[in-house]
């Protein structure tokens, strides 16, 4: 189950991807909405469980998800729970919080 799972497929056969469709050889584009993530409450995050991890050299957040979730797709889900969009974001030794049920944190985001 990915993020976009629920989210609209658009079709788009706007002039600024014409080149883009000629060189595809489509008439259209097939794109997904963009999904809008509900911000969890104090409340919201005080139902979910949740354990401590410190960066460390060679740490990848697909790499956690996969160890956490047994799937790597989820790398946003540890990423937007901790108010960093990528790894540059992330410093040696930081102390991270990971939700530990992928279900409920979905669930609590509006996935």
């Amino acid at each position: 189950m990915g993020r976009y799972n629920k989210d609209r497929v658009l079709t788009n056969a706007s002039d600024y991807y014409k080149s883009l469709r000629h060189e595809r050889g489509v008439k259209v584009i097939r794109q997904y909405a963009t999904p809008e993530l509900r911000h969890p409450t104090v409340r919201d995050r005080a139902q979910l469980k949740t354990t401590k991890y410190i960066w460390s050299y060679g740490d990848r957040l697909y790499k956690l998800a996969d160890q956490y979730y047994g799937d790597t797709r989820f790398w946003w889900v540890i990423a937007w729970y901790n108010g960093t969009p990528t790894e540059a974001d992330l410093k040696l030794g930081q102390l991270i919080w990971i939700p530990l049920n992928i279900e409920k944190v979905l669930k609590v985001l509006g996935v």
